[in-house]
């Protein structure tokens, strides 16, 4: 199994050390992970630090090795429309084996909290989230899957937390894969929504159209803050993935691996 989306305290909001994410990810049988401690920017507040020192994330993984699992290095970016130069800037701080590229704020408002969700109807709120992730693909280029696209579906101030289905919301997702295929850039199956929506984020729904549109690297990710949501869900993840395209996605030097 694999988990390529883990936050250890490197991040702003994890809550774990990396020897103890590595601990439970051997406890769930995983066999290769990659820690992607969050690269965000608040678009209101350059001073609100969301992102990490890579002093921090240098001493905490780069000497980490543990007999019988691959560990691998990346970090995951938090695209807003404007925001390229500081993409570029980060992707070149060092030979990163994983970037994802995740949307985490919509029209300047972090669409975690109740702040975006207020004054919009639910239709809205989602429809706006898929037309500034589509924005945000266009405008970005360098990171190797989207993360999480229906992230939405599991946010705390979402009044629903339930599935964000693809047949509500084809043609602006359709445009987002679809950009993504042209791009050669890999889709997120995160585990993350199991629990709080019901769902992976996105749904296999959506794998099985990224798939018919000609996209074909995928990668799993629990999206774990804490040790005991490492490797959540991911076997039951792999099993879907496998049987929609026959193989799961790893990274390594920003290369796709392919595990048949």
């Amino acid at each position: 199994m694999f988990d390529f989306h883990l936050h250890t305290h490197v991040s702003f909001d994890g809550r774990d050390t990396a020897a103890n994410m590595v601990k439970a990810a051997q406890g769930a049988g995983l066999r290769e992970i990659c820690f992607t401690d969050h690269m965000d920017y608040d678009p209101l507040d350059p001073n609100h630090k969301l992102h990490f020192d890579l002093a921090d994330y240098e001493k905490e993984y780069d000497t980490l090795e543990v007999p019988g699992l691959i560990i691998r290095r990346g970090f995951e970016f938090g695209m807003l429309p404007d925001n390229r130069e500081q993409f570029q800037k980060d992707l070149k701080l060092r030979d990163w084996d994983f970037v994802i590229g995740s949307v985490h704020f919509v029209d300047n408002l972090d669409v975690y909290y109740p702040e975006y969700w207020e004054g919009r109807t639910y239709e809205a709120a989602i429809l706006r989230g898929f037309e500034d992730i589509l924005t945000c693909v266009r405008n970005h280029d360098g990171f190797n899957v989207l993360g999480h696209l229906t992230y939405l579906g599991k946010c705390d101030a979402n009044p629903r937390k339930t599935p964000i289905l693809y047949q509500d919301y084809r043609e602006v997702t359709d445009a987002v894969m679809k950009l993504l295929v042209e791009k050669g850039i890999g889709m997120e199956f995160n585990t993350s929504g199991m629990d709080r929506c019901g769902t992976c984020l996105p749904g296999p729904e959506y794998l099985r159209r990224f798939k018919e549109l000609g996209g074909e690297i995928v990668t799993i990710g629990s999206d774990a803050h804490h040790a005991n949501r490492v490797g959540q869900y991911c076997r039951e993840a792999e099993e879907i993935v496998r049987d929609i395209f026959g193989y799961v996605c790893t990274f390594a030097h920003g290369k796709p691996q392919f595990h048949r």
